[in-house]
C-alpha cells in the first residue's frame, strides 16, 4: 500500500484534534454554568446553590484536566509533523499560540486551584470573583486559539517577504480583530455552552427519573434549559454570520457544503437534502428549498453565490498569474544584493505575488511550476475543490442538531416556568439520550471548518501539500496508534471518573430555605416552595 505523508501528517492531527474537542467545548460551557449558580448562591444565601456549584464544578474539574493533557500534544506537532508551516507563517503563529499557553497555565490553572481549594479560606465574594475569572479565562484561552485558526482561514496582517521566504507579520491588530477568527470564537464558545447545557439538563434529567437529588436536580434543570435555549439560538445567529464570511473569504468551502456545481441565479436556493457527486459535477435527487441559500450568504436578493466549476475557472487563472509571480520570485531571489532586483520582476511580484499560493499547488506535480503543462494546471485548479460529500453531509448533521438542542431547551424551559420538569417521563429520558448529540454536532462543525478550507494550510497562500515535515511513513504510522492508544485510554479515564461522580451526587444536598429572594429565585428555579 502507498501511504502518502501528507495524508498520514493530516490524519495523527485530526485524531489528535478531535479527542481534544471532545473536552474542550464542555469545559467551556460547564465554566460559565458554574459561575451562574455560585452567583445566584452569593445572591440568595441558600445552601443549595452552593451544593450546586461544588457538583458540577467537580465534573468540569476533570474534563479541565484532560482537555489539557490532550491539547498540549497539538501544539508539539506544529514543529514536529509540520516544520515546513512552522517556519513560513511561524511569526504570526506562534503569539496566539504563546499567548493562549499563558493564559491557559497561569491565569485559568491559578483560578482553577483557587476554585477548589478557596472555598474555606475565602470569603463568598471573593470566591465569586475567583469563579467568575476562571470562567472568563477559560474562555478568552480559546479565543487566542481561534484568533491563530481563523488567520489560517483568513490571514490578514502579514505579507509575504521574498528574502526570507516567510510570511511576516504587517499589523497584529488586524489579526486579533480577523472577523473570521472573531466568528469563530463566539460560535465555538456558543456551541460548548450548549454541550455543557444538554450535559448538566441530560444528567439533572438521569437524577430525576431515579428519584435522587431532586431540590440539585431541578434547580439545575432550569439553569441548563434557560442557559441551553439562550445558546442554541446564539449558535444559528453565530452560525449565519459564519457563512457570509465564507461567501466573501472562503468562496469554495461555501460552494462545496451547499454542493453548488454551478453558478445559480440570486437569490440562491438551499439544497436541503441530495447526494453530491463529485465525478459528474451534480446533486442527485437534490430538494431545494428557494432563495434561502442566498440569503445566508450573502444577506442579498441580488449577489450570486458562484458554484464550484467557475470557483475552479476562476483558480486556474490565479495559478497562471501565480506562475508569473513564482519567475518574479526567482528573478528577486537570484540577485546577489538589494540594488541588483531587476525593476521588472519587483513590479511582477507586487502586482502579482498574492496569487503565488496558486503557483505552489502545482509542486504536487511538479518541481518547477513554470515547467507546468496546461493539464497539469487543470488538475491543479481541481484540487481546490475539497471534499464535497462529507461537507455536504456533516454541515447538514450540524444545524438539523442545533435545530432539535433549540426545541429540546425551549421545552424543558417552558415546564420549568410551568413548574412541570418531572410531569413526562418520555422527556427525561429523551434529555438523557440527547447527552452524546453535542459532541456530534461539535465534531461536525470541525470537519466543516477544516475540511472545507483543503486543499490550503493557509487559505490562498499554503497548500497543505508543501508544509509538512520529511518523516517517515513507518513513524506515522506508529505514532497514530500510539495516539489513538492513549488518546482512548484517557477518554475512558474520563468516562469512568465522570459517571463515578454523577452516581456519588453531591457530598452534601441542603434542604432549600426562605430567604429575601426566594419568590425571585424558586420562580426562576422552577421549585414548588
Amino acid at each position: 500500500m502507498d501511504l502518502d505523508i501528507v495524508d498520514l501528517s493530516r490524519l495523527q492531527f485530526a485524531i489528535t484534534a478531535l479527542y481534544h474537542f471532545l473536552f474542550v467545548p464542555l469545559t467551556l460551557g460547564l465554566s460559565i454554568l458554574v459561575a451562574i449558580m455560585e452567583t445566584v448562591y452569593v445572591m440568595t444565601g441558600r445552601a443549595i446553590w452552593r451544593d450546586m456549584t461544588k457538583f458540577w464544578g467537580v465534573l468540569f474539574g476533570i474534563n479541565f484536566a484532560m482537555g489539557v493533557a490532550t491539547g498540549v500534544v497539538m501544539e508539539f506537532q506544529f514543529g514536529m509533523n509540520w516544520s515546513y508551516y512552522s517556519h513560513y507563517v511561524g511569526d504570526i503563529f506562534g503569539a496566539p499560540l504563546a499567548i493562549e499557553g499563558l493564559m491557559a497555565f497561569f491565569l485559568e490553572a491559578t483560578f482553577v486551584g483557587l476554585f477548589f481549594f478557596g472555598w474555606d479560606r475565602l470569603s463568598k465574594v471573593k470566591h465569586l470573583v475567583v469563579t467568575c475569572l476562571m470562567a472568563i479565562g477559560t474562555n478568552f484561552s480559546a479565543l487566542w486559539i481561534l484568533v491563530a485558526n481563523g488567520w489560517m482561514q483568513n490571514p490578514v496582517g502579514a505579507a509575504f517577504n521574498p528574502q526570507t521566504m516567510r510570511m511576516e507579520v504587517t499589523d497584529f491588530f488586524a489579526v486579533i480583530t480577523n472577523p473570521v477568527a472573531q466568528a469563530k470564537f463566539v460560535h465555538t464558545v456558543s456551541a460548548g455552552y450548549v454541550m455543557a447545557s444538554l450535559f448538566v439538563l441530560g444528567v439533572s434529567a438521569w437524577y430525576v427519573l431515579k428519584g435522587r437529588h431532586l431540590h440539585l436536580a431541578k434547580r439545575s434543570m432550569t439553569v441548563a434549559a434557560s442557559f441551553g435555549l439562550a445558546a442554541s439560538l446564539s449558535v444559528v445567529v453565530l452560525g449565519d454570520e459564519s457563512g457570509y464570511l465564507s461567501s466573501e473569504h472562503q468562496k469554495m468551502k461555501l460552494a462545496s457544503i451547499e454542493a453548488m456545481w454551478n453558478t445559480e441565479k440570486a437569490p440562491a436556493s438551499f439544497t436541503a437534502f441530495g447526494f453530491p457527486d463529485r465525478q459528474a459535477r451534480e446533486t442527485h435527487f437534490a430538494v431545494h428549498i428557494p432563495w434561502v441559500m442566498g440569503l445566508i450568504g450573502t444577506r442579498s436578493l441580488t449577489t450570486e453565490i458562484p458554484g464550484i466549476n467557475q470557483l475552479v475557472q476562476n483558480a486556474e487563472g490565479y495559478i497562471r498569474s501565480g506562475i508569473d509571480a513564482y519567475d518574479a520570485l526567482q528573478s528577486i531571489r537570484a540577485a546577489k544584493s538589494e540594488a541588483q532586483i531587476p525593476a521588472e520582476a519587483r513590479q511582477r511580484f507586487e502586482d502579482k505575488g498574492a496569487n503565488l499560493g496558486y503557483a505552489l499547488l502545482l509542486m504536487r506535480y511538479v518541481d518547477d511550476p513554470r515547467k507546468a503543462t496546461d493539464a497539469q494546471i487543470r488538475q491543479a485548479a481541481m484540487d481546490t475543490v475539497p471534499p464535497v460529500g462529507p461537507l455536504f453531509w456533516t454541515f447538514r448533521i450540524m444545524v438539523g442538531l442545533g435545530m432539535f438542542f433549540i426545541v429540546l431547551t425551549a421545552t424543558f424551559f417552558w415546564l420549568s416556568v410551568r413548574h412541570r420538569l418531572d410531569a413526562y417521563p418520555w422527556l427525561l429520558k429523551l434529555a438523557v439520550l440527547s447527552i452524546p448529540l453535542p459532541w456530534i454536532a461539535a465534531e461536525c462543525g470541525w470537519i466543516v471548518a477544516e475540511l472545507g478550507r483543503q486543499p490550503w494550510i493557509i487559505e490562498g497562500v499554503l497548500p497543505t501539500a508543501m508544509a509538512v515535515s520529511n518523516l517517515g511513513a513507518t513513524t506515522l504510522l506508529l505514532t497514530i496508534i500510539g495516539f489513538v492508544l492513549i488518546y482512548t485510554v484517557l477518554l475512558l479515564i474520563e468516562m469512568k471518573l465522570m459517571l463515578r461522580a454523577i452516581r456519588k451526587g453531591p457530598e452534601h444536598e441542603s434542604e432549600p430555605h426562605l430567604s429575601f429572594y426566594e419568590p425571585m429565585i424558586e420562580k426562576l428555579a422552577g421549585a414548588r416552595g
